[in-house]
């Protein structure tokens, strides 16, 4: 039998039991494929990482990323709360990550506390926005259990968007409306059979104004998510989006999430124009919870 640590933080928060839960494996050589898809569903958590030494050694580490059902190309929680363990085992001295993901490299700044222990993370998507289809309403707002009248399309129409090969639907809805939404499984599933662009995956991210930030709420239930307490994958393409609308050079914006769920969440973005497109980051705080061993 093999014996395999792990930890456990809430990230995007200041707060034990706030934020979003993730599992890291700080040494996964060893663990299979198929281990760690089992690992990650035992956890039930979100998201699951585990972490191998690099393809290059210019990089600080390889990370893999499971959620229940799948790995991940690239996820922002995970991404903030792992670069915050390696930190506390002695990486990134001065004060930065590369970690190697399916989809490309993402670059990490650490944060300090006061006496200058890593304390969280701001976290580069590893793509430039990738703006998609435009969705019609009326199946969209079904998945979230509201009438199409919830949903704004002042400024967009509900609208694929991407950063790091999570496409997330970024919805603008009413404040009744964000208050009042629930996934609704068989309206999922019935949007993927009836929508092709949408590639056979749905998640949805459901915004809005709140003074110069937003709230937000994130429903996956197709990969087992229910609702996320703070999606760092949909709140960088959703920077980039706002910015690509607004047309300004660059834009920082806090959105608040998780609130409904009782755990809430606070995710730092920005979003700036390059000469590769739209790029954007997203930064939080982590706090530890848990350590223990798997056996395998």
């Amino acid at each position: 039998m093999r014996s395999h640590p792990f930890v456990t933080l809430d990230v995007f928060t200041a707060r034990r039991f706030g934020g979003n839960q993730l599992a890291v494996f700080p040494d996964a050589q060893g663990i299979g494929d198929a281990e760690m898809q089992a690992l990650a569903t035992e956890f039930n958590l979100s998201e699951t990482t585990f972490v191998l030494p690099p393809a290059d050694p210019a990089n600080t580490a390889r990370v893999r990323i499971f959620n229940r059902v799948a790995e991940m190309p690239f996820a922002g929680h995970p991404s903030v709360g792992t670069a915050v363990v390696l930190a506390q085992r002695g990486h990134g001295a001065e004060g930065r990550l590369r970690l190697e993901m399916i989809a490309g490299i993402v670059e990490v700044e650490l944060w300090r506390d006061a006496d200058g222990r890593p304390a969280g993370a701001a976290i580069g998507a590893p793509q430039p926005l990738s703006v998609g289809a435009a969705l019609p309403v009326a199946p969209i707002a079904a998945c979230a259990g509201l009438a199409p009248e919830g949903i704004v399309t002042v400024r967009h129409a509900p609208t694929l968007a991407a950063d790091g090969g999570n496409p997330r639907v970024l919805v603008e809805v009413t404040e009744a409306a964000l208050a009042a939404a629930r996934p609704e499984f068989g309206a999922f599933r019935q949007a993927v059979e009836a929508l092709p662009e949408l590639g056979g995956r749905l998640s949805l991210y459901l915004y809005r104004r709140d003074g110069a930030g937003l709230r937000a709420r994130m429903f996956s239930p197709l990969t087992g998510t229910w609702e996320d307490p703070a999606t760092g994958s949909a709140a960088t393409p959703l920077a980039g989006f706002l910015l690509h609308l607004s047309g300004a050079e660059s834009a920082s914006l806090d959105i608040l999430q998780g609130v409904e769920m009782g755990r809430p969440s606070l995710l730092r973005t920005t979003a700036r124009r390059t000469p590769e497109g739209i790029r954007a980051t997203v930064g939080g705080f982590c706090v530890p919870v848990l350590r223990g061993e798997a056996l395998l």
